[in-house]
C-alpha cells in the first residue's frame, strides 16, 4: 500500500465528506487495485475518514439548506453515490418538515415575482411548477403549496 497515496486521499476525506462511491473512484484514478485498493478502503473507516451515514446526513443537510433542494432530487443524488436506501432514509430525517415548507414557499414567492409580467395565471403556475419540479419537490408537495399562493 502507498503512503503517499494513502496521505492523499486521507487529505482528499479530510477536505470534505465523501462517498465510498467516490473515494473508490478517486483510487481508481490514482491507480490502485484490487486488495491495495480494498485494504485502503478498509484503513479509511478504521481511522473514521470515510463514513457514508456521516457523509448522507451532511449531504442532505447541505443540499436542502444551501441548494434548496427538495427531497426527491437529494434521494436521487444519494442513490448515484450508491449510498443504502436505510442511511437514505436516515438523512432525509436530518431535514426539518417546517424548514422544508418555509422554504419551499420562500421558492414559491421567488419564482412567481420573476413571473411578475406574465398576465395568464395558467402559465405562471405551469412555470412554477416545473421550476419546483426541477428542484426535487413532488407534486403533491407544490399542490399543497398551490392553494395558498394560487387562489
Amino acid at each position: 500500500m502507498s503512503d503517499a497515496i494513502l496521505s492523499k486521499i486521507k487529505h482528499y476525506c479530510a477536505y470534505q465528506e465523501r462517498s465510498q462511491y467516490k473515494v473508490r473512484s478517486r483510487l481508481l484514478d490514482l491507480g490502485m487495485r484490487g486488495d491495495d485498493l480494498e485494504r485502503m478502503i478498509s484503513t479509511l473507516i478504521e481511522e473514521n475518514y470515510l463514513n457514508e451515514e456521516r457523509f448522507a446526513t451532511a449531504f442532505a443537510r447541505g443540499k436542502f439548506r444551501f441548494k434548496q433542494w427538495g427531497r426527491i432530487k437529494i434521494t436521487r443524488e444519494l442513490k448515484r453515490q450508491q449510498i443504502s436506501s436505510y442511511l437514505i432514509k436516515k438523512a432525509m430525517q436530518e431535514i426539518d418538515p417546517d424548514a422544508y415548507d418555509v422554504t419551499l414557499n420562500k421558492l414559491i414567492e421567488k419564482k412567481l415575482a420573476t413571473l411578475s409580467k406574465e398576465k395568464n395565471k395558467f402559465i405562471r403556475m405551469n412555470k412554477v411548477r416545473n421550476y419546483l419540479l426541477q428542484k426535487g419537490y413532488s407534486s403533491s408537495e407544490i399542490s399543497e403549496q398551490y392553494k395558498t399562493h394560487f387562489k
